[in-house]
């Protein structure tokens, strides 16, 4: 239970530096919403690698190199899931604010990404 709790800590804290870089880069830059999720999402994975390996996960029994590319591995495939559906959502319901779409995609990407870094990142053989 406690390493659910911090894996949804982490993701919420992950999920308001993507609100919140994709928001800022809506309001003060042309580059629009698709392009805008791009670097929130970087910067969100970024943000979210460091406390599931710190506080979430127990230590991953590979090296720095195998570990962080494992958990972009997952990271990557997790936001193309979660780009997708936020780009689906945003071109067919073009009414739909970008924020409220990030919610929808977020979610759903959630219990993939969870299942990824337990399973693949940071599981150690029994």
């Amino acid at each position: 239970m406690k390493r659910l709790f911090w894996f949804l800590a982490a993701g919420g804290g992950g999920f308001l530096i993507d609100i919140g870089v994709t928001h800022a880069l809506l309001t003060l830059t042309p580059i629009g919403p698709f392009f805008s999720r791009i670097p929130a999402i970087m910067g969100a994975m970024c943000f979210t690698w460091f406390v599931n390996r710190s506080v979430t996960f127990d230590p991953s029994p590979h090296s720095l190199a195998k570990e962080g590319f494992r958990y972009w591995a997952v990271g990557i495939t997790s936001a193309l899931l979660n780009y997708g559906i936020y780009s689906a959502l945003i071109a067919r319901i073009p009414q739909l604010q970008p924020v409220a779409a990030i919610v929808f995609a977020s979610a759903s990407a959630t219990a993939y990404s969870f299942f990824g870094y337990s399973r693949f990142v940071f599981r150690h053989k029994p």
